[in-house]
Formats: structure tokens, sequence, C-alpha cells
């Protein structure tokens, strides 16, 4: 790894990795560093991402979601006893993901101008999102979790990468940015029934707090913020680092926002504004 200091700091990916590795879980080992000219040595994971491996053979899916699953719960059980040295999921970050579908994909990419009461319906959505958040049991998150992110290995599977922003976070955050991945789609029984095989992977003491109908509210809100989130990054990508590529992924991330309508009234502004303005807008812009 070739990571200049003055652009980005390698610590964190250092401190993080032997995080991961002291858990037992298939993440590049730190050979040998030099973090004043940001030199890293790391083991080699290969390079077979999940995302080729599923869009060539949909077959492979249920084995490679059920390693990824299984990783991510001993991440999260394991992770325990170094999630408090992580920076917080917090409020304050939370909101500013959110901001970036309002300011970067619906003001500055499609030139949406937003009126009194789209702005104070949108804070509510917000407001909504938030807690959801912040009610979940906190646990060591990745926060980028899915198939470009995961490598298929021979053994030990799946080899884990960019962790570096992990975060001390909502149970389910991980486990929707796998399951509701922007770069691949399956239908909504499917991804629930993984869902599930999580939910049933996880201690009985958490879900003796968390009863399945409470795991699906929280694993459903919690993808609308990831993927408003996802959005407005691929929109900023495209507008500030000249990277125009992601937008083909926007209306498949939004999908999973629009599908959820019927089942969330509470999501009734927010689904139209996807549905009515945002996806037609993208139709004319991507």
């Amino acid at each position: 790894m070739d990571a200049p200091p003055e652009q980005e700091d390698c610590l964190p990916f250092v401190r993080v990795a032997g995080y991961l590795e002291a858990m037992g879980l298939n993440a590049p080992r730190i050979i040998e560093a030099n973090l004043d000219e940001g030199f890293l040595l790391l083991s080699d994971l290969g390079n077979r991402q999940y995302l080729e491996t599923l869009l060539e053979d949909s077959l492979q899916a249920p084995a490679l979601y059920a390693d990824a699953t299984g990783a991510l719960l001993a991440m999260q059980r394991h992770g325990a006893a170094y999630q408090s040295q992580l920076p917080p999921y917090d409020d304050t970050l939370l909101r500013f993901e959110l901001s970036l579908f309002h300011d970067w994909l619906c003001e500055t990419h499609l030139g949406i101008e937003w009126t009194a009461d789209g702005e104070r319906a949108w804070q509510d959505c917000c407001n909504l999102l938030v807690q959801n958040a912040l009610d979940q049991p906190q646990v060591f998150v990745h926060r980028d979790y899915h198939s470009r992110n995961l490598m298929q290995t021979p053994a030990h599977n799946p080899g884990i990468l960019d962790f570096q922003d992990a975060v001390e976070g909502p149970l389910t955050y991980d486990l929707v940015s796998l399951l509701k991945d922007c770069y691949v789609q399956w239908p909504a029984e499917q991804t629930w029934q993984w869902a599930l095989d999580f939910y049933n992977g996880l201690d009985a003491t958490v879900r003796r707090r968390i009863d399945v109908v409470q795991f699906r509210r929280y694993f459903d809100l919690m993808g609308v913020q990831r993927h408003l989130k996802a959005a407005g990054i691929f929109a900023r990508l495209n507008h500030r680092d000249g990277k125009p590529g992601y937008l083909a992924d926007v209306p498949r991330t939004l999908s999973y926002i629009v599908a959820l309508g019927p089942r969330y009234p509470e999501l009734a502004f927010l689904v139209r504004l996807v549905e009515s303005r945002v996806l037609p807008a993208m139709a004319g812009t991507a």
C-alpha cells in the first residue's frame, strides 16, 4: 500500500487490521509499516471480489453470504473487546451522511429546490432514521461491508478489505450493507431470509432484547440511512472527484427505499421524493 501521509493517515488502517487479526478474521496482515512515508507491506488476499463471482455465478451466492454473515457475527462478537476504541457512529456523523443525499444528489446533481414544507418533512425523516440507528445495540461496525470489499478466498473466506473507517455503531449497519448491496441486488424474500440467518446467529441475550419484528424495523430503516448516504456519495464522486461511473448505481441503491413504502407509511414523503422526482430526473442525467 502506497498512501502518501499528506493525503491519507494509515494509522486507522493499521490499528483496525490488528483488531481484525486478533479476532481471527481474514484481513490483510501488516508485515512491515513505514507510516512516516505512507508505505505498508501487506499479506495478499487475491484478486477475486465477491462482486465478480456473484455477477458471474449466482448459484454461489448462498455459500458466499453464509461465509460473510458468519464473519460479521464473529466481528461483532469478538469486536466487543475493541469497539470502545473506535470513533462513535453518533448523531453528528449520521446526520452529516444524510446531508450528502440532500446536498449532493438532490441539489448539486439534480437541481432540486426544497420548499419549507419539504425541508421540514426531510428533517422529520432524518430524525426517524437517526433515532433508529441510535436505539440499536452498538457494536463493532466495519462501515463498508459489501461485495466490493469482500474477497473470495480459497480458505478462511471472506477476505475483508477497506475497514479503516470502522466505528462503534448500530447492530444492523454492516448487515444491510452486505445484503442490500449498492452493486448487486437480490429478491427481497431472499434478502430477508439471509437477514434472519444473521438474527438467529446472534447471542440469545440479544435476541431476548430484540424480537424479529423490531429487528426487521432496525434493518429496514438502517438501510434507508445507508442508501441515502451512498446515493449522495455517488453524486459527490461525480462532481467533486470526477468519477461519474458510480451514478449508474444510484437507481439500484434508491430502489431499496421505494420498495419499503408499503411497509413504512412514515417514509411516505421520502418514497414520493425518490419515486416521483429523484429517479425520473436521474434517468436524464446519469
